[in-house]
């Protein structure tokens, strides 16, 4: 079983083909490829299929490393892009790949360089059903109130704006109070920003991982929070393992541009593949899931 390891701004991922898969891939599993001193070491998989549409490259699905299925990662997204191209999926620059938040349209522009049409965000959803239209709201945690804006960029961001207090906050011993409250039925990614001008500084915790050093789908909805606060597009969000670019238009569209590399790859053990193989199959994450559909 072959993979390889991909990383973008210390956002990492292993990189699989689903026809090389031996099992099925269920949320166990999952958590012990991505365990780092047991298995490979990851943020995640980026697992890669054939589409049953022959205008898209891919179909590419995405795990956390708890084993939970996110609709998009926007570094994760630009990890497999340059996958499918260095692995010969595609000899086009600009391409169309499906995932479960719907169809992305990436552009490779250079070596490791990607520009990326992620959709249209929205302020409203059923991430967060009673917010009112503008996604603004409040919520309790670690002991005070945080006054954030739901974001939804593929996946549901809560984006709360921490000031001159960014760098010194804890955010590991109340993230997941924020992941978890109620007012997000789906648990949510949260990002606590500061900006200045076109530039914001983030730091994101992220659903099903933690503190992270990069998110692409954070960043993005971290630069439309600072759009509809008055900056200006294009946004550059520094995060602890990088920058990224957004480009945000009156709309809401988003294009996400920035890196990504292959570090590794490598060939699973027989032994412990076999091992995996073995290992349980309750709360499975099946292959026959809902089919990503193109929005």
């Amino acid at each position: 079983m072959r993979f390889e390891k991909w990383q973008a701004l210390g956002n990492d991922y292993v990189v699989i083909e689903a026809a090389a898969l031996p099992w099925e891939l269920t949320a166990e599993r999952i958590e012990r490829i991505c365990a780092p001193h047991f298995g490979i070491g990851s943020d995640g998989i980026l697992l890669l299929s054939r589409p049953e549409d022959d205008r898209h490259v891919a179909e590419l699905r995405i795990f956390n490393p708890d084993g939970s299925e996110a609709e998009l990662s926007g570094n994760g997204a630009r990890q497999a892009v340059l996958y499918l191209r260095a692995a010969g999926w595609t000899d086009r620059d600009t391409f169309t790949i499906l995932t479960r938040a719907g169809e992305l349209k990436p552009t490779i522009t250079g070596a490791g360089a990607v520009s990326m049409a992620i959709g249209r965000a929205s302020l409203t959803s059923a991430d967060y059903p009673s917010g009112p239209d503008d996604g603004t709201g409040t919520l309790s945690a670690g002991g005070r109130e945080w006054a954030f804006r739901h974001v939804k960029v593929g996946n549901p961001q809560c984006v709360i704006e921490a000031d001159d207090e960014l760098e010194a906050l804890e955010i590991a011993s109340f993230g997941r109070q924020i992941e978890t409250h109620e007012l997000f039925p789906n648990r949510t990614n949260v990002s606590f920003i500061r900006v200045d001008g076109s530039r914001v500084r983030a730091r994101i915790f992220e659903r099903g991982v933690g503190e992270t050093l990069s998110s692409g789908t954070g960043a993005s909805g971290a630069a439309v929070a600072a759009f509809l606060a008055g900056a200006p597009s294009p946004i550059t969000v520094t995060l602890d393992g990088g920058e990224l670019s957004v480009e945000v238009s009156a709309e809401l569209d988003l294009t996400l541009t920035g890196t990504a590399w292959c570090v590794y790859s490598g060939e699973l053990d027989p032994d412990y593949v076999a091992e995996l193989g073995r290992a349980a199959t309750s709360s499975s994450t099946s292959l026959a899931a809902t089919t990503p559909k193109a929005r």
